[in-house]
């Protein structure tokens, strides 16, 4: 048979170069997913340097990625690549409302619109997170702006009615955000009443 070996040593180049090149981003998207999550915790302890010092490292991995995959793209939309980048999503969106009170753009980011979809609907979990802690703390007023951040962000999720093979699953995290945020604005409503309740009890004993 004619050119079988020549055509067969092309196929064995590209596929040992494809393996390689998957093997690499495979160990740098967990390292992405170590320092996304390292990040968050950070920013729940409230140590905001080192959060800033994980998600510095995590950008240089997701620029390293992309750069990688540039001749690859059947590998950055694998399923691990794409979790990883939405961990990173997840915790920039976490770290930019509660610094700053506002959302980094998918562009800044460097990621596809659907995955940063994604992290933005799991970046409500860490905000739920973050406003019973600051319940804890009696910071009722800055719980209630993490509370407005939550309600805005389902409002842009509900208006995101695309099939699942477009957003990647988007309808069911909408779900779970309402099912959060709802849980959230409950919990806050009864600290808040318990506030009030305590405040009129003191006023009763000053009174008398």
């Amino acid at each position: 048979m004619q050119h079988i070996d020549e055509i067969a040593e092309r196929l064995h180049r590209f596929f040992e170069e494809r393996t390689q090149v998957r093997d690499l981003v495979l160990a740098q998207a967990r390292q992405l997913t170590k320092h996304s999550a390292l990040a968050i915790t950070a920013i729940h302890q409230n140590a905001l340097s080192k959060a800033t010092e994980h998600l510095e490292k995590a950008r240089t991995l997701v620029d390293s990625i992309v750069e990688t995959l540039h001749a690859h793209h059947e590998i950055y939309f694998e399923g691990y690549t794409q979790d990883a980048m939405k961990e990173y999503a997840e915790a920039n969106i976490f770290f930019s409302l509660v610094q700053y009170g506002r959302l980094p753009n998918p562009e800044d980011l460097g990621l596809e619109y659907a995955t940063y979809l994604k992290g933005l609907a799991e970046a409500v979990g860490e905000l739920r997170r973050h406003c019973l802690d600051l319940l804890r703390q009696d910071q009722t007023a800055q719980a209630e702006t993490i509370l407005r951040y939550m309600d805005e962000i389902y409002a842009v999720l509900i208006t995101m009615d695309y099939p699942d093979a477009v957003t990647g699953g988007l309808r069911r995290l909408t779900d779970i955000v309402r099912s959060v945020t709802e849980r959230t604005r409950g919990d806050l409503t009864l600290t808040i009443r318990q506030e009030q309740l305590a405040q009129s009890l003191r006023r009763l004993e000053d009174h008398l």
